[in-house]
This record gives structure tokens, C-alpha cells and sequence, in this order.
């Protein structure tokens, strides 16, 4: 019988830190695996058994990490809206104190080369358009998009004195944005049809003609943003 005086044993295992890092690991291995599996055989045909195997995991593990496939899709589509805010946030704050400045370089971001890839670009078209049928979806989707396009609506709210007349601040920002949608969905679908650089050069001459007064400033940026 142990002595009272004898300070308890701890329970032998990893430290509970080392757990954590861990799962974080294999849920972010699962959700990268779940990507290749999107992009390769698409939405409906990826299961936990084809997302275990491009993760080089058991079933047993996915399921343990994400009870079932719509938990791991919503796991993915909040990583990649992580990603995607990461990026336009840090650009807009390097970005000059200047609204005109700041919206070209916000819509600018959606073509950067390191989230306007085919790999993402598929991702993207995947859940779009499960997004109308999958209630979950369709809330993440809307609550990053949100924020992102609330902040545009502001940009365009500041540089309302430079636009030219009969142009709304949310008129600006839907133009922005649908352009940039809409560029997704073409580089998606006929990915020969333009390069990144034509997109950006066709976003300056949006700029330029809503804001002419900038033209020679927009494109400055716009040439910056090639390099």
C-alpha cells in the first residue's frame, strides 16, 4: 500500500500539448487530403474512405477526427476562407492610406497566384454551387463574404468624391465584385481563355474609368502587382 505521504504518480503518457498538436496536425492533414479528393474525383464522390486514403490514414482516424463527411467539408471550406481572408487582409493593410488605392489593391488580391490557383479555383466551384443545396455552406460562405464585401462597401463610401457621377458606392463594389467572381468561374471553367495578368490589367481599367482622376496611380499598382 502506497505511503500517504508519497506524491501521486502521474499517468503515463503524452503531455497533453503534444496531443493537441497532434489532432491539429492530422484534422489539417484530413482537411488538405479532402481538397485532392474534391479537386480530383469532386464533391459527391468524396468520402471519409477516399479522403483517408489521399491522407494515407485509416477510415477509423477521419472518423474519429470528423464523425462524418459533411463535418469534414465544413472543416474545409472554413480553412480555405481562413486562408483567403488572411490574404486580402494583409493586403489591405500594406496596402497605401488611400480608399481608390485600397480597392484596387483588395480586388487585386483576389488573383494573386497564391490563392487563384486551379487547385483552389476548383475548390472554390465545388462548394459554390453546393452552397444553395447545403445550408452549413451557404452560412460560412455568407458570413466570410460578408465581411470582406462589407469592407469594400466602406472603401467605395470613402472615395465616393472621386468616382465619376451616377456611380454608387455599392454600385462600385458590385461591379468589383462581380468582375472578380466572375473571373473565377472563367479561369475555373476555360482556364486558357486569360492569364492572371490580363485579369488584373482588366480590374485597372475598371479602376481607371470609375476613378479617372487615379488612372496614372491605378496603374502604377497594377504594374507593381505583375512584378
Amino acid at each position: 500500500m502506497a505511503d500517504a505521504n508519497t506524491p501521486a504518480r502521474k499517468p503515463i503518457g503524452r503531455p497533453r500539448g503534444e496531443q493537441s498538436e497532434n489532432a491539429a496536425r492530422r484534422r489539417q492533414q484530413l482537411v488538405e487530403a479532402a481538397i485532392d479528393s474534391i479537386v480530383e474525383l469532386g464533391m459527391s464522390a468524396t468520402t471519409l474512405a477516399t479522403v483517408a486514403k489521399a491522407a494515407g490514414l485509416s477510415q477509423g482516424v477521419a472518423v474519429f477526427y470528423f464523425k462524418g463527411k459533411e463535418n469534414l467539408l465544413v472543416a474545409t471550406l472554413r480553412h480555405h476562407y481562413e486562408e483567403y481572408n488572411a490574404l486580402w487582409k494583409s493586403a489591405l493593410d500594406q496596402a497605401p492610406d488611400d480608399p481608390v488605392e485600397k480597392i484596387l489593391i483588395l480586388a487585386l488580391a483576389d488573383l494573386d497566384p497564391r490563392i487563384c490557383t486551379a487547385r483552389n479555383l476548383a475548390l472554390w466551384n465545388s462548394f459554390w454551387g453546393e452552397a444553395a443545396a447545403r445550408p452549413r455552406f451557404a452560412e460560412i460562405c455568407e458570413a466570410y463574404d460578408r465581411e470582406r464585401y462589407d469592407r469594400l462597401v466602406a472603401l467605395c463610401e470613402q472615395a465616393s468624391e472621386h468616382a465619376i457621377e451616377g456611380w454608387s458606392p455599392i454600385e462600385v463594389a458590385d461591379a468589383f465584385d462581380c468582375m472578380t467572381d466572375g473571373m473565377w468561374i472563367r479561369l475555373h471553367i476555360t482556364p486558357d481563355f486569360m492569364a492572371l495578368n490580363g485579369g488584373r490589367q482588366l480590374l485597372a481599367r475598371q479602376a481607371a474609368t470609375i476613378y479617372p482622376a487615379y488612372t496614372d496611380r491605378i496603374m502604377e499598382l497594377m504594374k507593381a502587382s505583375l512584378e
